[in-house]
């Protein structure tokens, strides 16, 4: 599967208060900074891709330099006085990892937007199932489908002589749905680039080729239906 990008859109508001300004020509604001993301009709709809969101403010925030936001649209709430450069973490929902973005605090205007895009790569299939809700995800298949005459050769080809293939495939679908999580989070994690998977999120099907899959991952998944199934 290529890389999915998405664009996220960083917005700032920012007003006068009614407060004393603390330093002499540099009136006290209220600002604020919220996360949406930008669907591919151009729309702005909730970052369900992140679990988290990450603030790095200015060290004269003392204990609340670094604030971190669990809850859409991700919203932090400050007053001061000064312009600088902070550093936003976006955390992806189902281990889609940290994604540093770099945002200029600025009083030049009261609402002004930055957006700045994020890629996740092989996407595991929680995030694939929200990445969905925003955009299109491209070929939701990993690796090229090989061709039947390969499939003959791959077998014949098969070192380990301990398995036989076709009562892993079996063994495999008498597995319980607890059980098939764990064997999607395994072909993910130990997958190669010859390897053939391919995820309906729709029908809430995951597909793998096991003759394309490396042959210490075959033997993981072997030993895996020997301790659940007993055989």
């Amino acid at each position: 599967m290529p890389e999915i990008k998405r664009n996220v859109k960083i917005i700032t508001e920012q007003h006068i208060t009614n407060d004393p300004p603390p330093q002499p020509d540099y009136p006290l604001r209220s600002w604020s900074i919220q996360i949406v993301l930008v669907n591919d009709q151009g729309a702005d709809v909730p970052a369900n891709i992140f679990e988290k969101v990450t603030y790095k403010l200015h060290p004269t925030f003392e204990d609340r330099q670094t604030q971190v936001v669990k809850k859409h649209p991700f919203k932090i709430q400050e007053k001061g006085w000064g312009e600088f450069d902070m550093k936003i973490i976006v955390t992806g929902i189902d281990k889609g990892g940290d994604h540093e973005l770099h945002h200029d605090l600025n009083f030049q205007s009261e609402r002004y937007e930055a957006i700045h895009t994020v890629s996740f790569k092989n996407p595991k299939p929680g995030l694939l199932v929200a990445l969905k809700e925003s955009g299109p995800v491209g070929g939701e298949e990993n690796g090229v489908k090989p061709k039947r005459a390969d499939e003959s050769a791959k077998k014949k080809k098969r070192p380990d002589k301990g398995i036989d293939m076709e009562k892993l495939a079996d063994n495999l679908q008498r597995l319980g749905e607890e059980d098939l999580l764990q064997v999607v989070e395994m072909v993910h994690n130990n997958k190669t680039a010859d390897t053939y998977t391919k995820n309906d999120v729709e029908q809430g099907e995951f597909h793998v080729d096991l003759y394309t899959l490396p042959d210490s991952l075959v033997r993981m998944l072997w030993d895996f239906c020997v301790e659940k199934l007993g055989q």
